[in-house]
């Protein structure tokens, strides 16, 4: 039937049926849709086509409001974009989905992707930069609403509050973010990245800080007895990272043939490493107690990541030293094995194997076919160094004495 005042008017449910589409001759797919709902009738005009295959109805507006000329020509508008091969009803389910993605809801999609990809602690700092305080402001808004303006706003709100090193970290978490969300389609039809494009705050500049003799002396007599002083002086004596020692486990350790079996899962480049333990690391964790509950980590209470009181302890460990040492991390003391292993005359590549880098002669073509882990040279290396360290310490003279240059 032709669709106008009269026989729209007119028009009612079949008997026993509750839903029903009533369609106009002259424009196909134009109808009025009736469909029961408790005791009164609803009735709608939509407009129904084909696109990619399937069957789609589009809902116009409701006919108390809506007149069947105006309906006719909205459905019009519909059908033509149809011939144009675009998918209106389609496009309207994409923008509906696409606005209930909010900032939060793919962040937690996205560590939950991420966990047991990323090594613990870049995990933690991942998931505090993007659930917590740092884009809080956008966490309601859809990943597809948010605009370059928006990220800068944020990165120079963090800048303020932080620093420019937090913001910059900040950044590329979500950054990273977004190209895990363009990868798995939740941006919509024409994904951007937002973060693109954003001012990169100056991040801290490489540090350069090495331990002398005396500090590291001074530093290691200041070690308390407790699961912190022994992190310390095993990671003066390794050179390992500081979450290598701090998610220590007892299943990783050889006491017999003194070494430490790191697991992929815990080192930086994804890649196993044994780490050869001296006499004095031994010594230390033999000192360590064991756990009545037979936990398996060597340091730490209850977390899963093993120690975990980093900042109170390093401030404990300053507060004893009383300004003998000026400012340092725990980091400088992998930078301190490293330097002063070369001026003990320990070869570069052999450095390297001990700290498990894979830069220099271990990369590229070299590194492809030499495999070698140079476990007699580490282990002699550690032993040379361990004997240094243990010199210092004991405030005698130095058993090592370093090269010197022409």
């Amino acid at each position: 039937m032709k669709l106008d005042a009269k026989t729209v008017a007119k028009l009612a449910l079949p008997d026993g049926k509750r839903d029903a589409i009533y369609f106009d001759d002259d424009l196909a797919g134009f109808g009025l849709r009736l469909r029961a709902s408790g005791a009164r009738v609803r009735r709608t005009w939509v407009a129904q086509y084909r696109a990619h295959g399937r069957t789609r109805r589009m809902r116009i507006g409701a006919a108390e409001k809506l007149k069947v000329d105006d309906a006719r020509k909205a459905a019009r508008k519909i059908l033509a974009k149809v011939e144009l091969g675009q998918d209106p009803q389609g496009d309207k389910v994409k923008a509906r989905l696409t606005s209930a993605r909010t900032l939060r809801s793919v962040a937690n999609d996205y560590l939950e992707a991420k966990e047991g990809v990323l090594r613990p602690a870049s995990y933690r700092v991942t998931k505090l930069y993007l659930t917590g305080p740092y884009f809080q402001p956008l966490h309601s808004t859809a990943i597809s609403d948010i605009t370059l303006a928006d990220v800068a706003a944020r990165i120079s709100a963090i800048t303020r509050a932080n620093s420019s090193i937090t913001a910059s970290r900040a950044r590329y978490a979500l950054s990273a973010m977004y190209r895990w969300a363009m990868g798995e389609g939740l941006l919509g039809p024409h994904p951007v990245n937002p973060v693109i494009g954003t001012n990169t705050p100056p991040d801290s500049a490489p540090r350069e800080r090495v331990l002398g003799d005396g500090e590291l002396a001074a530093i290691w007599r200041a070690c308390a007895d407790d699961d912190h002083g022994r992190i310390v002086k095993l990671l003066a004596l390794t050179g390992c990272r500081r979450e290598e020692i701090g998610g220590m486990r007892w299943s990783e350790i050889d006491l017999d043939s003194g070494a430490l079996a790191l697991p992929k899962e815990r080192t930086k480049n994804g890649r196993p490493h044994t780490v050869p333990l001296m006499p004095l690391a031994l010594s230390i964790l033999e000192t360590v107690p064991r756990r009545a509950d037979g936990r398996d980590h060597v340091f730490g209470e209850r977390s899963p990541a093993g120690f975990t009181r980093w900042a109170e302890t390093k401030h404990d460990l300053d507060r004893r030293l009383a300004g003998r040492v000026k400012e340092w991390r725990l980091h400088d003391l992998r930078r301190t094995v490293a330097t002063r292993m070369a001026d003990l005359g320990v070869q570069p590549h052999i450095i390297e194997a001990t700290l498990h880098h894979f830069s220099g002669h271990r990369r590229g073509v070299a590194g492809v076919y030499n495999r070698s882990p140079y476990e007699r040279e580490v282990r002699a290396a550690l032993a040379l160094w361990a004997e240094h360290v243990g010199s210092i310490v004991d405030g005698g003279e130095r058993v090592v004495v370093p090269l010197k240059t022409a």
